[in-house]
């Protein structure tokens, strides 16, 4: 198990991969999130916040995990990436007029990257945050 851990976490030949699967999700989430009715039908799981937070805690992981250089470098890519992401989907919410952007939904998916970057950077070895 620790094995698979390694792999899917800190291992650096699969940074790449990290990274796609990252933009991959997103996409999914945009995707989703436009289809009529989808949104409220997830809803009923989960409040927004509750999504927002889970959805872009992971983004920020994937990316955290897929980028390189130090701890700091990596917290500060991730937190970055992020922000772009929910800023975009709040922009494509914008479009729909069943949906609607929300700073608010933009401030939950920052704080998500800030607090999994953080978390991240405190407890990943020191030794696999190296560029």
């Amino acid at each position: 198990m620790l094995a698979l851990f390694y792999l899917l976490v800190l291992d650096p030949t699969v940074r790449k991969f990290r990274l796609g699967l990252a933009i991959a999700l997103y996409l999914a989430i945009l995707i989703i999130g436009s289809i009529p009715g989808e949104r409220h039908a997830i809803g009923a799981f989960a409040s927004g916040v509750v999504l927002h937070s889970i959805a872009y805690a992971g983004l920020a992981t994937l990316w955290f995990t897929g980028s390189t250089g130090d701890g700091a470098q990596r917290a500060l890519k991730a937190v970055f990436a992020v922000a772009l992401m929910g800023a975009g989907d709040e922009l494509v919410q914008s479009f729909f007029p069943y949906r609607g952007a929300a700073v608010g939904d933009w401030l939950v998916d920052c704080v998500a990257a800030v607090v999994a970057s953080t978390v991240l950077w405190a407890v990943l070895p020191k030794a696999s945050l190296r560029p």
